[in-house]
């Protein structure tokens, strides 16, 4: 094996350069050394860049998501062998400590959201997987790769923090503010429960006229609508589930002023700034908010969903890039209006000499 490799480091805030990087060494007995075969970006690795996550240090590998084959395993890994084509897991959890056995992977006391954050992640040609065993799936035989990317955090992510905390039944008049991956990713798992009507909420007609496709419902521009007198235009006496899905106070005070009394607001956007949270109005109106952090518990599940057709994730997919081009990949994401992005595929194979490493500054959007 190669001593280097290509990896996209994070250089602080406004900084990512493409450089090459010692290859990753399995450092405890239950690693798994995993070659990248496809990877992704995040709106949460925009919030990095743009100084949202201040735990991530620089000189850090981004990415948290991806699929690949097994080079080397630590002598302690039993459920995974050399060659497995495995889909990774954004959140690595021991699964022994208290938190995971809660099934609160997510605050695994030696694990939890690590990778592209306090280790080293996956858009590089390699990634150390800590707590193999617990932290990665197998691929099924014949199974598109890159649909199962959307299984590393989005998919999860829109069920278990948006769907289930939410807790959509048949029958609910839901909304969903922001139509980017993870409200879509949303939208997607939520028809899993029969929702009478999905609203999707957003400034982009674009991404209003793709969600309409996945299955809302109803579509709202919030530049041009005041979202909260015509969703109590149409509804009784607003939404049962209001999911919020950007991350921005404009975003959760739309959630927040739209739910129904007995409703939910579950916040899956990463927020970096305080809101003002109207608790003087809510409080009597039997309200339930939630967050999170996707614990990934339910990836099993969407496995089947996708592997029997049921769930496409694949739609989600608009663009398609080399590792070597990655800094472009980030242009794109980050401006996902303008490009019509949702998620882009990253090809971290066949790569041969990279691109002249270079560090860019730029302003990215909020996704």
């Amino acid at each position: 094996m190669k001593a280097t490799m290509k990896a996209l480091v994070y250089g602080g805030v406004g900084k990512i350069e493409l450089k090459e990087v010692p290859v990753p060494k399995i450092q405890k007995s239950t690693d798994a050394l995993v070659r990248i075969t496809k990877t992704t970006i995040c709106g949460t690795d925009l919030g990095i860049i743009k100084g949202k996550v201040p735990t991530v240090q620089p000189g850090t590998t981004l990415g948290h998501e991806g699929v690949g084959i097994i080079e080397e395993i630590g002598p302690s890994v039993r459920n995974f062998k050399k060659g497995d084509h495995v889909i990774i897991s954004c959140i690595t959890s021991d699964g022994s400590c208290e938190y995971c056995k809660k099934g609160m992977y997510a605050h695994c006391e030696d694990g939890g959201w690590i990778l592209g954050h306090l280790i080293n992640g996956t858009q590089a040609e390699y990634v150390c997987i800590p707590h193999a065993d617990n932290s990665l799936h197998h691929i099924p035989a014949g199974a598109d790769e890159e649909s199962l990317v959307m299984l590393s955090d989005i998919l999860p992510t829109g069920y278990e923090i948006g769907v289930l905390n939410g807790r959509v039944k048949p029958g609910d008049t839901i909304a969903i503010v922001g139509s980017g991956p993870i409200g879509m990713s949303a939208l997607l798992t939520a028809q899993f429960y029969s929702p009478a009507k999905i609203y999707m909420i957003d400034l982009d007609d674009n991404r209003l006229a793709t969600a309409k496709k996945f299955g809302a419902t109803d579509l709202i521009n919030s530049a041009n609508e005041d979202v909260v007198k015509k969703i109590f235009a149409e509804t009784k006496d607003g939404v049962d589930v209001a999911i919020e899905a950007v991350g921005l106070p404009a975003t959760f005070d739309i959630c927040q002023n739209i739910v129904r009394p007995g409703g939910n607001v579950a916040v899956i956007g990463v927020h970096g700034h305080s809101v003002d949270f109207q608790l003087q109005k809510l409080w009597i109106r039997n309200i339930t908010l939630t967050t999170g952090l996707v614990s990934t518990f339910t990836t099993p599940m969407l496995l089947k969903n996708v592997s029997s057709g049921k769930l496409e994730p694949k739609k989600l997919i608009t663009h398609h890039f080399m590792l070597m081009d990655i800094l472009e990949a980030y242009d794109v994401f980050g401006n996902a209006g303008k490009e019509k992005a949702m998620k882009v595929i990253i090809d971290a194979e066949g790569v041969n000499e990279p691109k002249a490493a270079t560090t860019k500054k730029r302003e990215l959007a909020e996704i």
